[in-house]
């Protein structure tokens, strides 16, 4: 009785800790969310107004989507590059993890291990021959360059294998005995039973993607092929004076992010729990 007492003391007291940590990690999404509802004036008033005193969100954030800086337009850019990439790599990387996993065939063990050694080469190293290659193959400053470069993923490849791996043989040889040939298995069986470790992979690759400064600021010129994170700078720039409209756009520009992880978080959850299970 005294253990499990002590237990519950502990268990509380740790819940209280991480509770403590997350409003401490919170507090700077929080002030920009609030600072985006304020006028200039009050944005560094000390100390700080978590309710400000005089609201100015709907100036705000008129003025970043209906002023002369055409925000909806890198939004709309980065909501088609995310998208597709994240499809696109989706795909490729189940159907790579499959065939690794499911497919017997000769040196698949070796071409999976050189896969995976071209994941410990850093993604600044090889720079300077992949601009060289885009603009040789015209890919170069257009939105099918930053897709391409996101359909593979070694990560995603390696993750996905680990749940396919995990499917019993029988299932696969169940399908072949009914006929099946390995694309209607991979679609109609496999895919389906390592379905939240894919949307767990969907989640991370939109966000990379998303979030991605490097590749834009690399393979693109044109202004009105920018993605977020370089109509961010921009942005900056252009309001650099203004911080009420840089957090305004912030919050914009975040809010996809928002969403799809709470679409999302229930097949993170499981493929999380899937992972601990198989593993």
């Amino acid at each position: 009785m005294e253990e499990t007492a002590g237990f519950q003391w502990r268990k509380a007291i740790t819940t209280f800790i991480m509770f403590i940590i997350s409003v401490i990690f919170l507090l700077p999404f929080l002030w920009m969310l609030v600072t985006s509802f304020k006028v200039e004036s009050e944005v560094f008033t000390y100390p700080i107004q978590w309710i400000p005193k005089h609201w100015n969100a709907i100036e705000n954030y008129r003025e970043v989507w209906a002023g002369d800086y055409n925000f909806y337009l890198y939004y709309w850019n980065s909501i088609k590059v995310a998208v597709i990439t994240t499809v696109l790599s989706c795909l490729v990387s189940a159907l790579a993890a499959y065939g690794f996993s499911k497919i017997k065939f000769a040196g698949s063990e070796a071409i999976f291990l050189v896969i995976l050694i071209t994941y410990m080469i850093p993604a600044q190293a090889i720079l300077v021959p992949q601009f060289i290659l885009y603009r040789n193959i015209g890919l170069f400053d257009k939105h099918l360059g930053l897709i391409l470069l996101g359909a593979f993923s070694v990560l995603g490849t390696f993750m996905l294998r680990q749940f396919f791996m995990g499917i019993h043989q029988e299932f696969i040889e169940s399908g072949k005995i009914d006929g099946a040939n390995h694309p209607r298995i991979f679609f109609s069986i496999a895919l389906p039973l390592v379905k939240p470790a894919v949307a767990t992979y969907a989640i991370l690759r939109f966000i990379w993607t998303w979030n991605d400064y490097q590749s834009p600021l690399i393979f693109l010129r044109s202004d009105k092929l920018f993605t977020l994170p370089l109509a961010m700078q921009k942005f900056t720039s252009m309001s650099g004076e203004f911080y009420s409209l840089i957090m305004a756009a912030a919050v914009s520009s975040i809010l996809p992010l928002v969403i799809v992880f709470i679409i999302g978080q229930k097949s993170v959850i499981e493929g999380i729990a899937l992972g601990g299970v198989k593993g």
